[in-house]
């Protein structure tokens, strides 16, 4: 369920959301996004460094996933700014789509292709060269060991199999900045635990990376820092060690029951 209260003049800012230099991957000032009688985005103000891997967590309807639509250009915002890769979504959203892999919670794929034809037609899309996309999909096709499968139509793909899948059409552009919403649902704890290793190693290619995810461990493993949303807000921010130390909890996943548990009072 959504936020149903109304726009704040002056919504309450964690310390330390901004430290602003040329070195911002992602500004968001201001942001608020509305539905009808709905607050989705509630006065949102965050900065996001380039080559961090960012988690963005919160429950259900907190308002996650409209925030990277807004960022993607797929919602437009009702106020605020929202600045990826120094362009403002609202004019240069061209620019910005040329900088950005988009990994959405529903894996975006062609059933009746197999992998390697679902990643040539959107290379393809993104007009890249032919060379490139072979080199680009061998690459990543065995880094999430997919190579053995590539030639199968992915209609008899598992969940976790169609998630890698989706993650490599998400970055076969090699993006600056990539999106990854939900991305490790539904594969086993291997196959999990192997995508862990392959998101953490997309930092030492200088990416700037944004997760969303329900399995908290994932983001205290991963994360650089995390922000947490509840009701369209920013209500903590940091790394996942100075959050344990500032809400004196033995993991992130305490953290974040201790400060959303009034979902749970609330009966939502």
């Amino acid at each position: 369920m959504l936020a149903k209260s109304n726009i704040k003049d002056k919504p309450q800012k964690p310390e330390d959301v901004f430290d602003l230099d040329n070195n911002s991957a992602i500004i968001i000032k201001d942001l608020v996004k509305q539905f009808e009688d709905v607050t989705a985005v509630n006065g949102l103000n965050l900065e996001i460094k380039k080559g961090e891997l960012f988690g963005l967590l919160g429950p259900n309807g907190a308002g996650k996933t409209t925030i990277i639509n807004v960022l993607c250009g797929l919602l437009k915002p009702t106020k605020g700014t929202a600045i990826v890769g120094g362009y403002d979504v609202r004019k240069n959203l061209k620019k910005v789509k040329e900088l950005i892999g988009v990994c959405p919670q529903e894996p975006a794929v062609f059933k009746f292709l197999n992998a390697r034809e679902n990643i040539e037609l959107f290379g393809n899309l993104h007009a890249m060269p032919k060379k490139k996309i072979k080199e680009r999909t061998d690459k990543l096709l065995e880094l999430l060991d997919l190579t053995e499968a590539s030639k199968r139509k992915t209609k008899g793909y598992s969940g976790g199999m169609r998630r890698k899948l989706n993650m490599i059409i998400a970055l076969i552009s090699d993006p600056e900045i990539a999106f990854l919403d939900e991305p490790t649902v539904g594969m086993d704890p291997r196959a999990r635990r192997s995508t862990w290793e392959f998101i953490g190693s997309l930092k030492n290619q200088n990416k700037t990376v944004i997760l969303t995810t329900h399995y908290i461990e994932e983001a205290e493993a991963l994360s650089d820092r995390v922000g947490i949303i509840d009701y369209g807000e920013l209500i903590a921010l940091g790394s996942p060690k100075r959050l344990m130390e500032k809400y004196e909890s033995k993991n992130l996943e305490e953290v974040f029951l201790k400060i959303t548990g009034r979902r749970i009072v609330e009966g939502i």
